[in-house]
């Protein structure tokens, strides 16, 4: 396991963030990986956090394994599936740093996307666009997924607009990203980050990881949800342009 304190300064509250993200903070997850990147190799650390993503995702499964949209699904995972095939290819073509570059862009760009959702303005497809189009925000979807496990803002521009029932929306989302999740696995595998360091490192963050989910089932109910959600944004920003500074050597 890493002994680099470091590491566990940005570990420890990635993890935090993606159980309470599970357990009701939707989106906020999105900052997990960022701030994990800070303190280690951001492919590495995308490694690490998937099991417990993929641990995680079982919980939505199950509730709401009766309540989902099978079109959806038909129509964005095989873009999702050539998605998750790009960022495996980014990540295994090029240096480190540019991997942390693109983590940082997705982090900034989607922080300033949910801004810019808050403060009422959309960026969506239209209700009826064609199928390809969802193909093509499947595509998008799995390649930040791969690269920053932060597909979720390309998902919502096409299916929002669906309008679907809030349960069979819920479904439709733990289903779609609990199979991207498990996709995902053998680029990982294929980038050689599945040791058995890094499995051993998942392992101890797992209970944590729980706990913070059964926390934000709690805290979802206590927290002004708006105020809470535009400091993570913002923080969502810093971090990504500090990655981007970091990855560009500035």
């Amino acid at each position: 396991m890493p002994t680099d304190p470091i590491f566990y300064l940005c570990a420890i509250p990635a993890v935090i963030l993606v159980g309470l993200a599970k357990g009701g903070f939707a989106g906020l997850g999105a900052l997990g990986m960022p701030i994990m990147a800070l303190g280690v190799d951001p492919v590495r650390g995308a490694a690490i956090l998937l099991p417990i993503l993929i641990a995680q995702d079982a919980v939505g499964v199950i509730a709401f394994r009766k309540s989902w949209d099978r079109r959806i699904l038909a129509v964005m995972l095989p873009g999702a599936i050539l998605g998750v095939g790009l960022g495996w290819l980014f990540a295994a073509s090029v240096p480190a740093d540019a991997v942390l570059v693109a983590v940082g862009a997705i982090a900034a760009l989607f922080g300033l996307y949910r801004l810019w959702i808050e403060r009422g303005g959309r960026i969506q497809a239209a209700r009826n666009s064609p199928a390809w189009v969802g193909s093509l925000f499947g595509v998008a979807t799995g390649f930040t997924s791969q690269i920053a496990h932060a597909g979720g803002p390309p998902y919502q521009m096409w299916v929002m607009p669906r309008r679907l029932d809030r349960d069979v929306f819920i479904g439709t989302t733990a289903i779609f990203f609990a199979a991207l999740n498990w996709i995902k696995v053998p680029a990982y595998v294929a980038l050689g980050q599945f040791t058995g360091e890094n499995l051993l490192t998942t392992a101890a963050l797992l209970p944590l990881a729980i706990l913070s989910s059964l926390a934000g089932v709690w805290l979802v109910r206590k927290v002004p949800v708006e105020r809470f959600y535009t400091i993570v944004y913002v923080l969502m920003v810093v971090t990504g342009g500090k990655l981007l500074w970091d990855g560009l050597g500035l």
